[in-house]
């Protein structure tokens, strides 16, 4: 870590402690739960007498500001368990994190009239937290599951500088105008509903339109580059899962068996045993391989309902899922295949920034050290054949395998998950998925998993804030408005709609009986790209009014320069918002 970012979290672990301090005294008998620094800031959770508004937070600032500029002092202690649990006895969050700690020796540090459990590090002083400002309240349950209390945290921002405080707070403003929930609401793209249950996303047609346009783009260029499309149950034994081994090691991401003719099956949470069992039908030779399967599967994955978000954290989603068998032989060129398609369905979809991570064995693994050493040095190649700067991000591989993990940068500068590319020999082995070589005998295959998206849910949320809504015209679902003037200009409009349809351009008519200038509004609101205003002039010349959602009104052009105009950026995916 660089030292102005070990400076900077120390700095906003301190904030945190300075405002539960503040807490402390605003609210007597607040229990506490934690209070890390987090990317840009801090938070800490409390368990309070009544529930926190907006106006609690300035009164907290104030108070923080005077711990701040009372130049109190981090002290660190070390006491042993038995004095730790007498100190935070009116404390029973502290007194469940106490427990939970493999020593005897418990660290502590003070500061003023507020004692914390805390490993540290601080600033020494109160006064070196520089420019803070607390910036929303939220609930969270206790240690993230929601069987346990839900508590109120607050968190906070904190930086070195008044300047590079307000430059993130202008970050903060606009991105909260780009939030993909707010912005699916408004341009009804999509919902999600308490009642059908947490993390299920039903799509509304214009939503679905968009993501419809995405999906056949994805088919297309796969087919191009030597893909089968294929669909998988959503649903399989049990006994299948204990096979790969995600029932051992990613059971609690799973959901509950259902019995079915006292058979246990379970809702798939990924699509690559569906890929193995379709290879198995075959007998495959050397000459057969690579063979790649990509589905647009859906899979369900257990999420708490604390960290659910949209659609960027779903519990049921749709992967650009795709596996590729092949020899070992052809498996860096296999992987260099697929970060060329990654990066050309980035480019496309006008992510022209991103970070690339390798991701090494984890903790929990099934396999050798030498199978994971092999994948690994495979991934490696290939990213420096390439060219490509990448960091490692140790201990963060799959179970069965190591990855590179695509991080794609928004217009804001945030980081999006997208594409993922893996390497298995594991599976291969559990399910004794093979091939003929040209010895005639039989040789282990091994595996790709790949996307190249992420998951339809996440990356339409990550496109709908990267755009704030304004999407290029291949991805806008509506890309032209016709507005008639009044209703005796409705059928030369409707004609027009109709011309424009057989070109495939996706167009309405808005033939409410409402004025001019508002449908106009409501068109640069719902961020159609393209309004053709037509009136007695348009309908006597056979032409259109021009309008970009933009506000630019381009005047009066025949129906055939409108065309010359629109398609080749349709055609070519331009990225002009317009």
């Amino acid at each position: 870590m660089e030292a102005k970012e070990a400076k900077l979290e120390k700095m906003r672990h301190s904030a945190s402690h300075v405002m539960a301090e503040a807490v402390q005294y605003l609210f007597p008998g607040a229990k506490f739960g934690i209070g890390p620094a987090i990317e840009d800031g801090f938070y800490y959770d409390f368990e309070l007498p009544r529930p926190l508004v907006p106006d609690d937070l300035i009164t907290i600032e104030s108070k923080m500001r005077e711990i701040i500029a009372a130049d109190l002092p981090f002290a660190a202690e070390e006491i042993d368990r038995t004095k730790a649990r007498k100190l935070f006895g009116e404390q029973p969050y502290k007194l469940e994190l106490i427990d939970d700690l493999p020593d005897e020796t418990v660290s502590i540090y003070r500061q003023g009239s507020f004692v914390d459990l805390c490993r540290g590090p601080h600033v020494n002083s109160t006064s070196e937290i520089k420019a803070f400002k607390l910036t929303s309240i939220a609930g969270a349950y206790w240690r993230g599951d929601e069987k346990c209390p839900m508590l109120q945290r607050i968190y906070g921002v904190a930086f070195d500088t008044e300047a590079e405080l307000e430059d993130y707070l202008a970050r903060l403003t606009e991105a909260t105008k780009r939030d993909h929930r707010k912005l699916g609401k408004e341009l009804d793209l999509f919902s999600l509903h308490e009642e059908a249950g947490p993390g299920l996303v039903h799509w509304h047609p214009k939503g679905a339109l968009m993501r419809q346009i995405i999906e056949d783009f994805w088919r297309q260029e796969h087919r191009k580059r030597g893909y089968d499309i294929v669909f998988t149950p959503h649903i399989s034994k049990v006994g299948l899962w204990k096979i790969s081994g995600h029932w051992d090691f990613y059971r609690d991401s799973m959901y509950s068996p259902m019995d079915i003719d006292d058979v246990e099956y379970v809702i798939k949470p990924m699509n690559c045993i569906g890929h193995i069992l379709m290879y198995k039908t075959q007998l495959r030779s050397y000459r057969n391989l690579p063979l790649r399967y990509a589905e647009l599967g859906t899979v369900y994955r257990y999420e708490r309902s604390g960290v659910l978000h949209g659609l960027a954290r779903v519990r049921g989603f749709t992967q650009d899922d795709a596996h590729i068998f092949c020899r070992p032989d052809q498996l860096e060129a296999e992987v260099t295949e697929v970060v060329q398609l990654a990066r050309f369905m980035m480019n496309t979809f006008g992510f022209s920034e991103y970070e690339l991570l390798l991701s090494t064995r984890p903790e929990k693994y099934a396999g050798t050290i030498q199978v994971w050493e092999d994948a690994t040095e495979a991934l490696r190649k290939v990213l420096e054949h390439l060219e490509l700067n990448y960091e490692v991000d140790p201990g963060e591989g799959v179970f069965y395998g190591p990855k590179i993990d695509v991080k794609l940068k928004d217009a804001l500068g945030r980081l999006w998950q997208g594409p993922t590319i893996q390497v298995d020999f594991n599976l291969p082995q559990r399910f004794d998925v093979n091939y003929i070589g040209e010895d005639g005998l039989e040789h282990q295959v091994v595996m790709v998993h790949r996307t190249v998206l992420g998951s339809m849910e996440r990356f339409m949320a990550c496109l709908i804030e990267h755009y704030a809504g304004v999407f290029p015209v291949w991805l806008s679902p509506i890309q032209v408005t016709i507005i008639p003037i009044a209703d005796r200009h409705l059928d030369y409009a409707n004609k027009v709609a109709g011309g424009l349809r057989e070109c495939d351009i996706r167009v309405q008519v808005d033939d409410r009986s409402e004025r001019m200038n508002l449908k106009i509004r409501e068109a640069q609101l719902e961020k159609t790209p393209y309004m053709l205003v037509v009136g007695d002039k348009e309908m006597d010349t056979s032409q259109v009014s021009l309008r970009l959602r933009s506000g630019e009104d381009l005047g009066t052009l025949s129906i055939s320069q409108f065309m010359d105009r629109v398609k080749p950026i349709i055609a070519n995916k331009i990225q002009d918002k317009l």
